[in-house]
């Protein structure tokens, strides 16, 4: 055995490249890419919302080798719970990778926890959602909630005094202290527990009043989200009935409060990011709004996380779009690439037709959050459109992830690729601040409050799209169905369509009329089918250059 060499050794010795070091016909690493240079879809459509400059050098940060290496380390190093600590003292602590805390400071410093509070546009921010999601969702979360919290704390002004300042900061600060000792803070939430889910007013912990405005909480949460946070809105039963509360990790006093973590949610995506079971053990927390109205105060901050959940769901398919562009670019297959075969050419364009409409139409329900406080039609779109936009964005996006893992066959199922990890992510957005059904109801019952304003939107769309392939006649159906004595039974069939007119208006206004036309004659006209179906000989080659011009 002493003279053996191996064949890849003898190889280097006779100067040949050994046979597992020569890779062929396989793509080179997607990494240093800027991620807003080959959008040309979010360029159109996020326009405004801040300098063209800014954004494109956002764009390439985050397509950087390094960030893609912190989301994918964030997702291998996940969470852990520490309840005790060596002597036996509650800790209730949750530790993170170092990757984790990378990112979070990362995308804080970018805007994504406070930049509406600080003078920004939701544009903007909507933007760069869309591309930190593809990098790595998880610790999306947090920064969400974070974000809209100060909607709901508008209810009690001391407060929102108090912890508004604190948002603005914009700075990520992981230390376990009081968050009066922080250079900066997170908020996290808890809704539901085990007998209601989704049906919050059967909630059952309760709040006991203890003077100034100060409650004690006992209780539970069966989904406690981002439990490393500084604070929590939670929902508890006063007085005078569903109320909404902020609690602080620590008391006034300094001490640790009482909320003791059973264990973090085994979850099956979503790694990187923190879901805990609690306890709530006399915990203290402060009143937010009236006693009894806990639902309406949690409620204005939902429309701003619903928001970000479509933006989120557009940016991982957008993600995994490109991760199926960029393989089929290099791949070949039968002496040609893949780009080059008529049916995948044919299942990419459509791919990169439903990512068109996606963004056009996360984008421009953003640009109306911009223009709710002074236009009262931007307000209308904003209030009744947001659970629309959510309902198609997220549900689109499971699915489309799917044909772009398919796309990269058994490169694609493996876990050193980037799919596998999107496509677990993708469902949660769908699930997490109302699901599919619930998100439908809550555009009827926002249509049935304000049925003119709905007929009134309907029009809108419909002068938006003009006379592109289907419009009148889904106009016409949508009316019908809102009109309908059978409404509930259709209202998945209203979200769906009234997104999918949204999104045609919203091509028609900024993209290239042949990618409004065809986006409507596929998706309103012929009715949206499985991906690869329509027929898109003509727009194919514009389709594919737009979505991935680098």
């Amino acid at each position: 055995m002493a003279g053996w060499v191996s064949s890849a050794a003898q190889a280097r010795v006779d100067g040949a490249e050994p046979a597992d070091e020569a890779v062929q016909n396989q793509p080179p690493p997607f990494a240093d890419l800027n991620l807003v240079a080959f959008d040309a879809p979010l360029r159109e459509h996020a326009a405004g919302g801040e300098p063209a400059a800014v954004l494109t050098r956002f764009g390439a940060a985050w397509g950087g080798a390094d960030r893609l290496a912190l989301g994918r380390l964030a997702n291998e190093n996940p969470p852990r719970l520490r309840t005790h600590d060596p002597q036996g003292r509650r800790l209730d602590l949750v530790e993170f990778h170092p990757s984790y805390h990378a990112l979070m400071a990362e995308s804080s410093a970018g805007g994504l926890s406070a930049s509406t509070w600080q003078g920004g546009t939701h544009v903007a921010r909507a933007a760069r959602l869309y591309l930190v999601s593809g990098v790595e969702a998880g610790h999306v979360c947090p920064l969400t909630m974070t974000h809209a919290a100060p909607a709901a704390l508008a209810a009690a002004p001391a407060l929102s005094a108090e912890w508004l300042p604190r948002v603005r900061a914009g700075h990520y600060d992981g230390r376990f202290l009081p968050f009066w000792e922080k250079s900066g803070v997170t908020l996290g939430m808890g809704m539901t527990e085990k007998q209601g889910g989704t049906d919050v007013r059967a909630n059952v912990s309760s709040a006991r009043p203890i003077g100034g405005g100060e409650y004690e909480v006992a209780g539970h949460k069966w989904f406690f989200s981002a439990p490393m946070s500084d604070a929590f809105l939670v929902l508890a039963q006063a007085p005078g009935g569903l109320t909404c509360f902020l609690m602080p990790r620590f008391r006034p006093d300094g001490s640790l409060n009482g909320l003791h973590f059973q264990r973090l949610k085994d979850k099956l995506g979503n790694r990187s990011n923190a879901s805990a079971e609690v306890e709530f053990d006399r915990a203290f927390a402060w009143g937010v709004g009236e006693e009894g109205r806990g639902v309406a105060t949690i409620l204005n901050m939902v429309q701003m996380t619903r928001l970000d959940c479509a933006a989120s769901s557009a940016g991982l398919m957008r993600m995994a779009l490109a991760q199926a562009l960029h393989h089929a670019r290099h791949r070949a297959v039968f002496g040609k690439t893949l780009i080059s075969q008529p049916a995948m050419n044919a299942l990419l364009a459509d791919m990169a037709l439903e990512v068109e409409g996606a963004v056009a139409l996360v984008m421009r329900l953003a640009h109306a959050f911009d223009g709710a406080a002074t236009d009262p039609m931007e307000a209308t779109r904003a209030r009744l459109l947001t659970p629309a936009v959510k309902f198609l964005v997220c549900k689109l996006a499971p699915g489309f992830i799917y044909e772009a893992m398919e796309g990269l066959g058994g490169n694609g199922y493996v876990e050193e690729s980037l799919l596998p990890r999107l496509y677990r992510e993708a469902p949660v957005n769908s699930i997490w601040e109302g699901s599919g059904n619930v998100v439908a109801l809550d555009l009827l019952r926002a249509a049935g409050r304000e049925p003119e304003a709905a007929r009134d939107l309907l029009e809108t769309l419909a002068s938006e799209a003009g006379d592109l392939p289907g419009v009148q006649e889904t106009t016409r159906s949508l009316a019908a169905v809102l009109a309908s004595r059978d409404v509930e039974r259709q209202a998945r069939v209203l979200a769906e369509g009234l997104a999918t007119l949204a999104a045609t208006a919203a091509l028609s206004d900024r993209s290239p009329a042949p990618i409004a036309e065809a986006y409507a004659r596929s998706r309103l006209q012929a009715g949206r089918g499985m991906l690869g179906t329509a027929d898109l000989p003509g727009e194919a080659d514009i389709l594919l250059a737009r979505a991935f011009a680098a």
